[in-house]
């Protein structure tokens, strides 16, 4: 069995990647450190685990764990890594934004990947370090790839997307709490969202030059879990072959599926799918794309990754049941 260890325990990523760890059947779950919570079992801190396991969070690491996971918040994962030295043969997937764009991939000697497997599958399987994409970029990549493959992002890219109050994190603050959030919706970080650096590297790589400007209006929704991503851009074609795009482009992708119907995000939730469908007016092409943004968007792509690294089935501990009703 492969030990896993996880960093900063107690957040909602974490709590997911506990779940997910507990229930494949090559992890073990090695140790779960939380400074804040040592001693506490795991249950009482991720109450749906009741009954699951009896084991407690930790203050010490196992520096020769085989596989670990980083669920630290954003600039975090840097400093840890500086301060605890682990084996060389410790594989690493880390969920914050540390290491996600080109300039940052290299950090003492490690070099990791860009861990989006619907692109860069083969660089993930002969990877040691993968710097696992944000909740918002993999949701709205998902919904241009193709068109940047196929070179056709070459005008302005209109994005309108909302999370849930878990993409705030576990941690309260004035815009997760629930008397602000319950009935209502709000706009943050219009144009100038943290997930536009990825994205834009991505696509720019798959196109082979700059795609067009991208337009982001991220929202806060009232509900939990999940993002919707609604986007459209000028498309010369007609809306069968943008499906035949898509199609192709995802045709070996386990998670990513293209349906005629309206999406919603009840299909997804709970899941580690994407679902996306497509809409032509004029000379624009709608797509829109919905994930769960804490398994697929977070801790649901970091077993995908890991199952990749050490050559599993991709779906490996990944068919999940989503909640429609």
């Amino acid at each position: 069995m492969i030990k896993a260890g996880i960093v900063g325990g107690a957040g909602y990523t974490a709590g997911e990647l506990i779940r997910l760890i507990l229930n494949h059947p090559e992890l073990t779950l090695d140790f779960v450190y939380s400074t804040s919570n040592a001693g506490n079992k795991l249950y009482k801190v991720h109450v749906d685990l009741l009954g699951d396991t009896e084991q407690d969070f930790t203050d010490t690491i196992n520096p020769e764990v085989d596989v670990l996971f980083l669920c630290l918040g954003h600039g975090n994962s840097t400093t840890f890594l500086q301060n605890n030295t682990f084996s060389d043969n410790t594989k690493i997937i880390d969920l914050s934004n540390d290491f996600r764009l080109n300039a940052d991939m290299v950090f003492e000697g490690k070099e990791f990947v860009y861990g989006l497997p619907e692109v860069s599958r083969k660089e993930i399987k002969k990877a040691k370090y993968i710097a696992n994409p944000g909740c918002f970029a993999t949701c709205i990549q998902f919904a241009l790839l193709p068109l940047a493959k196929a070179k056709k992002l070459e005008n302005d890219i209109h994005i309108n997307a909302t999370t849930g109050a878990t993409g705030a994190g576990v941690s309260p603050t004035a815009t997760s709490h629930f008397p602000w959030r319950d009935n209502n919706f709000s706009v943050y970080k219009p144009f100038t969202h943290q997930h536009l650096g990825e994205i834009g590297e991505t696509l720019e790589a798959l196109q082979g030059s700059k795609a067009g400007e991208l337009f982001f209006i991220p929202n806060r929704g009232n509900f939990s879990r999940g993002i919707f991503a609604s986007v459209y851009t000028k498309f010369d074609g007609t809306l069968e072959e943008a499906k035949e795009i898509f199609t192709r482009f995802y045709a070996d992708a386990p998670f990513v599926h293209i349906t005629d119907a309206p999406v919603n995000m009840k299909q997804v939730v709970n899941t580690n799918k994407c679902a996306i469908s497509l809409i032509k007016h004029g000379d624009q092409i709608l797509i829109y794309s919905a994930i769960d943004n804490l398994l697929k968007g977070a801790s649901g792509q970091a077993i995908q990754n890991l199952n990749l690294m050490y050559g599993f089935e991709e779906t490996l501990g990944l068919n999940l049941k989503g909640s429609a009703f």
